[in-house]
């Protein structure tokens, strides 16, 4: 098996690996997991490689859409892809996920309320990884439901060290830019690692005790921890990383036996975190 992903600095990205070389050791597979380390345009090539090298099966944790290419000539070879929290594709077999749109809707509307449906709004999100995407579509359709919440700013922070550095830094520059009390209600991050970064520099810049809001998704360790703590970052969506790896292993096990599927999309389920079951 291949596992090909330029996500792996991601805490999220690395769960869902575990959970699928877990899986696959009780099946007795052999797994090769190759990170192109940011560089999504180098899947493509590793998707050949891959092919060349007669895999069984490929998991990938990246846009399809952005690896046509690959895909084709895995299809041309009959080998069967699998989406591990990528996007749906007619040349994939099937994507194994959380269900983004629910995510999004809850901590969107989580914020919502917790600032009475009215102040301004920073989001952090990331269109070119679809699982992502979806999010920020939904997070923008809650708020233009209220009338009085303004986005202040939607923010695409670089990813490339996982997203926390560079998301504080622009955090940095718009409470700079909003000096006065009260004029950041919110933060919304579409995954914890943004959110992380807003809390820093909230905190550094000395304006934790103005209430800003913050959410992000993952519900990551740090993301836990920063919550249980209950200041700003009040809440994230524990999504089952590792069942998702699993669930993408068994999904591959399923098209190895020649089963044809029924659904393009399988949801793994989430739950809500903030600091009443954050240390759980």
């Amino acid at each position: 098996m291949a596992v090909i992903t330029p996500y792996l600095s991601q805490p999220g990205t690395q769960a869902y690996v575990e959970g699928f070389e877990a899986a696959a050791a009780q099946k007795g597979w052999d797994v090769n997991v190759i990170d192109t380390a940011g560089d999504v345009a180098a899947v493509i090539s590793r998707l050949e490689d891959s092919v060349t090298q007669n895999v069984d099966a490929i998991v990938i944790n990246v846009d399809p859409a952005q690896v046509n290419v690959g895909l084709l000539a895995a299809r041309d070879a009959g080998i069967p892809v699998v989406g591990m929290d990528a996007g749906s594709d007619p040349l994939i077999a099937a994507n194994v996920t959380s269900n983004g749109y629910a995510m999004a809707a809850e901590t969107s509307v989580y914020v919502a309320n917790r600032i009475g449906g009215e102040g301004n709004v920073v989001m952090f999100v990331f269109e070119a990884f679809p699982p992502v995407q979806i999010r920020g579509v939904i997070a923008d359709a809650v708020f233009d439901n209220f009338p009085d919440i303004d986005v202040l700013d939607r923010i695409t922070p670089d990813v490339s060290d996982g997203g926390i550095a560079d998301s504080r830094a622009k955090m940095e520059a718009i409470l700079a830019a909003n000096p006065e009390t009260g004029s950041i209600a919110a933060v919304w991050a579409a995954w914890d690692q943004p959110a992380l970064g807003a809390l820093q520099a909230i905190e550094d810049a000395g304006r934790a005790d103005e209430g800003i809001v913050i959410t992000g998704i993952d519900a990551n360790p740090q993301a836990r921890d920063a919550i249980a703590a209950g200041g700003n970052f009040e809440a994230s969506i524990a999504q089952d990383f590792a069942g998702i790896g699993s669930t993408a292993a068994d999904v591959v096990a399923r098209l190895l036996a020649g089963e044809e599927l029924r659904g393009s999309v399988i949801y793994v389920p989430t739950k809500l975190v903030t600091s009443a079951n954050a240390a759980e």
